[in-house]
């Protein structure tokens, strides 16, 4: 019996979501699993958008009174206990607000739970597979919306911490890791590449989910209702196709896969193994503990100012924002408030770009440099970031300052993007999952200590009633410290010994346990060579101008009043359209025209008759996922500039 067929009998034994139904044929397209991975991350990526429900959520039981106020629940809010109690008392009320205290323990419930359900499922996840993992995610996230949006229009705040922060807490865990043994199998000369691609969809998310979401909730809200409950419906069932998507487009390689042209290193390098260590040894080797507390320190040092980079940036550069460096802060109009709001939002957005770029261009550094200079490279440049930002505050470089917190937040999420490719090397392929599940506890860690340093410090400066501008001065060297002992364990991590890797038998034994990978094991399977590679690259050129120009065309038309009634304008320019591009370029904006969109659409087709395989996959998987992410990214660049006006 031939490969194939063994394959073709054993196929039909497994179930829809079983590990062994998606072993890919040898010949799969490879760059076919990291849009599927992006498509779990950017649902998943939300959580870190929540806030824009806050306050909405916070004046619904008065809106729905026809109030234009907020109705509190009673206590006394003085006091960290006293908001404890009305945050008990909220849990089961329904004729009183909730508050950002109340709400904002969705985002403990968010991050504990991803760190919790990772390490407890990340070897159930081996064992099962990334598909049954990423649809186990997506009925977690999308399914805790749900539950949610009850809660919402009831107004049960206990069914909130119950759908979104925990069940969906337990769909970020698997969601967010599920991807990461499976990156790294299908690229061996590319770790961090891999792996960066998936992770920045996570940081991306709220990119996508935040003005989703605002929009939505404009469009339902009424007289009576914030639109709330409805945006967590819709938002719901839009993650969950998506993330179901994500989760059978995932596919293994077979045993013995290769890319094309690609050989193992003769020589291997001293911080990357070529054996493999299993999940119930991994948390006993001192490498494991060393490179959690890296991956916590790093976080530690990032998270906390992320929380708190608006009000940071305001109040330490007061009136220079607007041009008025002789205001203070603590002076501010109310004019002069929503100015300053301004150009702080535009910081928080420009942070989040450098947060995404940075999960790719740093995890991607990481396959030429090495794991262990990567993150020497963030704990040397994150200490001069963090040492100088008094210096250049004091100073009022504004543009440094925030280019250096740019920095940081590149090297935020490069961190995040870097460390299973550090885990893989340390500890090889076979488990990496599992393990990276377990050091996802060092974030859920992180999540603490980096925002208690923060806000601990801000609150009780300011509470001493030290100048605004002078607030955050010690907090920048508290957080520097915090990198120096993250490059002292850094500088601790050796390879590890031979005790701890596995047999060769054991990982042979455990990587053939069907028929079909026993009939597959032992022989070198490579990627089809590409006799094409120009016309290849038409259909995705063509499909990225495809995507430009329908982010392009949705950006204008809802800057001019919302784009109903204009689906015409983004082929063909009629009547109306030329009307509305009259008038906006009269207005000095930067007008829609569909010339790009016909571009694009002739490169595709062109690349579709040129091919020898005719309609590729790959680029329309790309541009289901590109497309949202780019229209985060138009969005977020376009508040941006506000800061370069």
């Amino acid at each position: 019996m031939t490969r194939t067929e063994v394959a073709s009998a054993s196929d039909h034994h497994f179930g829809l979501l079983d590990k062994e139904r998606i072993i890919a044929p040898a010949d799969y397209n490879r760059w076919l699993v990291p849009p599927a991975a992006l498509a779990i991350h950017l649902c998943i990526g939300m959580a870190y958008g929540f806030s824009v429900f806050w306050l909405p959520l916070g004046r619904a039981v008065g809106v729905a009174q026809g109030l234009d106020k907020a109705l509190p629940c009673p206590g006394d809010a003085t006091t960290f206990w006293g908001k404890v109690a009305i945050t008990g008392h909220a849990l089961f009320a329904t004729d009183c607000d909730w508050t950002q205290f109340d709400l904002g323990w969705m985002f403990t419930l968010f991050f504990v739970l991803l760190g919790t359900s990772a390490a407890i499922w990340g070897g159930w996840l081996e064992r099962a597979g990334p598909r049954k993992a990423g649809a186990v995610a997506a009925l977690c996230w999308g399914g805790g919306l749900l539950i949610s949006a009850v809660g919402v229009y009831i107004h049960q705040l206990w069914l909130m911490w119950l759908g979104s922060g925990i069940i969906g807490g337990i769909g970020l865990g698997l969601g967010y890791i599920s991807p990461v043994s499976t990156l790294i199998k299908w690229f061996p000369d590319r770790r961090g590449m891999a792996t960066g691609m998936a992770i920045m969809g996570f940081g991306g998310g709220a990119m996508i989910g935040s003005p989703l979401a605002t929009i939505l909730m404009k469009y339902f809200a009424t007289p009576t209702s914030v639109g709330v409950w409805e945006t967590f419906v819709v938002m719901g069932l839009i993650y969950f196709v998506f993330m179901m998507g994500g989760a059978f487009g995932y596919r293994l390689p077979p045993t013995g896969w290769k890319p094309k042209g690609w050989t193992p290193p003769a020589s291997a390098k001293a911080m990357i193994t070529t054996g493999h260590v299993h999940l119930n040894d991994a948390h006993k080797t001192t490498q494991f503990w060393l490179i959690w507390a890296v991956l916590c320190l790093n976080v530690s040092a990032g998270i906390g100012i992320i929380g708190a980079a608006s009000p940071m940036l305001q109040e330490t550069f007061g009136g220079r924002l607007f041009g008025d460096p002789t205001v203070g802060f603590a002076n501010f109009t109310d004019e002069q408030k929503a100015k300053a709001a301004l150009v702080g939002a535009a910081f928080v957005g420009l942070f989040s770009l450098f947060n995404i770029a940075g999960r790719f261009f740093w995890a991607s550094l990481s396959d030429t440099i090495g794991r262990k200079m990567t993150y020497y490279a963030f704990f040397v440049l994150g200490f001069a970031c963090y040492v100088a930002a008094p210096t250049l505050a004091t100073l009022g470089m504004l543009g440094l300052f925030a280019a250096a917190f740019c920095l940081i937040a590149s090297m935020y999420g490069g961190g995040f993007a870097t460390i299973p490719a550090y885990l893989a090397d340390i500890f090889g392929t076979q488990f990496v999952g599992a393990i990276h599940g377990r050091l996802i506890t060092a974030w859920s860690a992180a999540g603490i200590i980096g925002p208690v340093i923060v806000n601990y410090m801000h609150d009780s400066r300011k509470a001493e009633g030290i100048a605004p501008h002078q607030i955050y001065h010690p907090i920048f060297y508290v957080l520097a410290g915090l990198l120096v002992a993250g490059f002292i364990c850094n500088l601790l991590i050796r390879p590890l010994a031979d005790k701890w890797f596995m047999k060769p038998e054991d990982v042979e034994a455990l990587q053939t346990k069907s028929a079909r990978d026993r009939a597959m094991h032992a022989v070198e399977i490579r990627a089809r060579e590409d006799t094409h590679p120009g016309i290849r690259l038409l259909q995705p050129i063509g499909l990225l101008l495809i995507a430009v120009a329908v982010v392009w065309w949705i950006t204008f038309y809802t800057k001019v009043g919302g784009i109903g009634g204009a689906w015409e304008c983004l082929v063909y320019s009629t009547g109306p359209c030329l009307d509305t591009i009259a008038k906006a370029e009269a207005a000095g904006s930067f007008a829609y025209r569909p010339f790009l969109m016909w571009i694009g659409i002739a490169l595709w087709l062109a690349g579709i008759v040129l091919s020898p395989r005719r309609l590729e996959v790959a680029p329309i998987a790309w541009f289901a996922v590109g497309l949202p992410l780019l229209w985060g990214i138009w969005i977020t660049v376009d508040k941006a500039l506000v800061l370069f006006a």
